[in-house]
């Protein structure tokens, strides 16, 4: 799902769309939109932004959406042997009590990425941009990315209510959308690299959602499914980040 980043003295918009672990590179899910000044700030808390399930090329810390092949194949036969239905139950309650990834610890996130890497083992929607499965909004249960998370800030200044990345295969348009207590919006295109990954184009940034940006052209990512059916979905991002999504309403449809 893609961050809003401003800093005290703006100087340059960019953005990126939030997904299995990569190295330093080209990446996630989540989106990531930032306004970042002509240097980079001292004082992290001198920006205010929000994450939004991508990747970006202008940020390799944000990045939602590219993601290599990370499943063994021994993990294969071994999830296999798992019925998916219990996989899921186990990574729901694995992740219930850690507040989105705010307070998982090293150990948590490692149970949880086991548990996500058997449920990809297993993924039966091969290519993710041709289901309709994946039409909808869905909301960020988890994340392992301190660019959403942004557990160094206070509280107060960190996206406290639920996020969505709203995606519609058929216009190959998407949304990223946080709640309490900035409600900012990011949309893009959507342009396939394969039936798994596409790269993002960011068109408009809504500020507060009510400030409507346009992008300078320079906004862009790209986003990779790795497990999808119609409750669950799972992306990772470059430098390992994970995230996962529930369903939240299959018949939102992201704006032209």
């Amino acid at each position: 799902m893609a961050t809003f980043s401003c800093s005290a003295r703006p100087t340059k918009l960019y953005a990126a769309l939030p997904l299995a672990p990569a190295k330093h590179g080209t990446s996630h899910h989540s989106i990531m939109l930032t306004f970042p000044s002509s240097s980079k700030p001292k004082n992290n808390n001198s920006r205010v932004g929000i994450d939004l399930l991508s990747s970006s090329n202008n940020n390799p810390d944000d990045y939602w959406g590219y993601w290599r092949t990370n499943v063994s194949f021994f993990q294969f036969f071994s999830a296999k042997g798992k019925d998916v239905k219990s996989l899921k139950q186990q990574l729901l309650e694995a992740i219930a009590p850690l507040d989105r990834g705010a307070v998982a610890t090293p150990q948590d996130q490692q149970r949880v990425d086991e548990i996500a890497q058997e449920l990809e083992a297993v993924n039966d929607i091969k290519e993710p941009f041709k289901s309709n499965l994946l039409n909808g909004k869905w909301e960020l249960l988890y994340t392992t990315s301190q660019s959403i998370l942004k557990t160094k800030r206070p509280k107060l200044l960190r996206p406290n209510g639920k996020i969505y990345q709203a995606i519609n295969v058929d216009t190959l348009r998407a949304q990223n959308l946080e709640t309490w207590p900035f409600f900012n919006q990011a949309t893009a295109n959507l342009v396939p690299l394969n039936t798994r990954r596409v790269a993002v184009k960011f068109d408009f940034f809504r500020i507060a959602g009510l400030i409507p940006i346009k992008s300078p052209g320079s906004g862009r990512g790209q986003l990779e499914i790795t497990y999808l059916d119609e409750e669950l979905r799972i992306s990772r991002g470059d430098r390992g980040n994970l995230f996962i999504l529930k369903m939240a309403d299959p018949s939102y449809r992201v704006p032209l």
